[in-house]
């Protein structure tokens, strides 16, 4: 079997943000990851992996400020900074 390349991996996981199955984590996720995640290495994507796998409203509540990712037990190294990253890019200015 042929190992996906880093390319691929982005464009699947851009594609899976923007259909998490509610229009709030499509326009929360969706956005950040055109943005994000193409030339991003391996590790950090499979940190971003961790986080689309998390339940809806879990995954909500982290995004929106409603819990904390420190808070998760099992998480992977990144996933904290992850969290602060979409936040802080939500939170940025607009053009």
């Amino acid at each position: 079997m042929q190992e996906e390349t880093l390319e691929n991996r982005a464009k699947r996981l851009r594609y899976r943000s923007w259909r998490r199955g509610t229009k709030e984590l499509d326009l929360l996720l969706g956005p950040y990851a055109d943005t994000a995640l193409p030339g991003t290495e391996a590790g950090a994507m499979d940190t971003y992996e961790v986080l689309l796998d998390l339940p809806e409203p879990l995954l909500y509540d982290l995004l929106t400020g409603l819990a904390e990712p420190d808070s998760l037990t099992g998480t992977p190294e990144g996933f904290v900074a992850l969290v602060a990253s979409i936040r802080a890019f939500h939170a940025g200015p607009k053009s």
